[in-house]
């Protein structure tokens, strides 16, 4: 609950999450899946529930510790949403596009790392996300894409902001301008389960805390990850629904 966190401890912080999250699907979710015939997609988000979830109690608790009741208070931090709402929709839609366009374009770069590096990751497949639900039936795909959609479209990223940008990010604020570059190198890095995206995460990622350190407003990393991940589960599901994904 410190205003400052020294670096080993904001990279543990940071880093263990990740190992969790990997641990819990290789142990408890991956077992599960495979035992009621469900993709391998549905398993990282129970395990990403798994950790996650947890994390977002933690800092309930933390503010009812310090706040006498459940809120956030002081706990997090760039939330009194400083920006005009009309500025922040103008910020986050380039935003949006930004993560969106960039994560597309520089999938090559993905393939790469992945084929070079880190095909020997016994749970990554060929280094693609729809590897993880190939070979499914359409009324499983479409349950499994139907059940994410609200988990890893909305809530988990929302709850990874509020972990990262909103408690870990301002208690490195001691190391000026530096303090979004390592919290988008470190939040690159914690996802451990596909290490070959981190290049291009950094890249895609960092104008989100950049911005919400410059402008002390949470809204507009979340706006960004929360829009695109949103919008992808979105597509992803009509376009199983539709039976537009072969």
């Amino acid at each position: 609950m410190g205003e400052r966190h020294s670096l080993p401890l904001s990279i543990a912080l940071h880093l263990v999450p990740g190992a969790l999250i990997v641990a819990a699907y290789l142990f408890i979710a991956e077992p599960f899946v495979s035992a009621i015939g469900y993709p391998a997609f549905l398993g990282w988000a129970i395990a990403l529930c798994l950790i996650l979830v947890p994390i977002q109690l933690v800092l309930l608790w933390l503010g009812r510790i310090r706040n006498g009741k459940l809120s956030l208070r002081g706990v997090l931090h760039y939330t009194d949403k400083p920006l005009p709402r009309g500025k922040l929709v103008a910020m986050v839609i380039p935003l949006i596009l930004w993560m969106g366009v960039l994560g597309f374009a520089l999938a090559p770069i993905d393939s790469f790392f992945f084929e070079n590096f880190f095909t020997w990751i016994p749970f990554a497949g060929d280094g693609s996300a729809t590897t993880y639900l190939n070979g499914y039936s359409h009324s499983v795909l479409l349950t499994t894409m139907v059940i994410c959609l609200p988990l890893t479209g909305i809530a988990l990223p929302l709850i990874e902001e509020l972990y990262f940008r909103g408690f870990l990010m301002p208690r490195i604020a001691h190391l000026g301008g530096w303090a979004p570059v390592l919290s988008t190198v470190l939040f690159s890095l914690y996802h451990f389960w596909s290490p070959w995206v981190f290049v291009s995460r950094v890249i895609f990622f960092f104008p989100g805390p950049w911005l919400v350190w410059k402008k002390k407003d949470i809204r507009l990393s979340i706006g960004m990850h929360v829009g695109v991940t949103s919008i992808a589960a979105t597509a992803g599901t009509i376009a199983i629904a539709l039976n537009l994904v072969p």
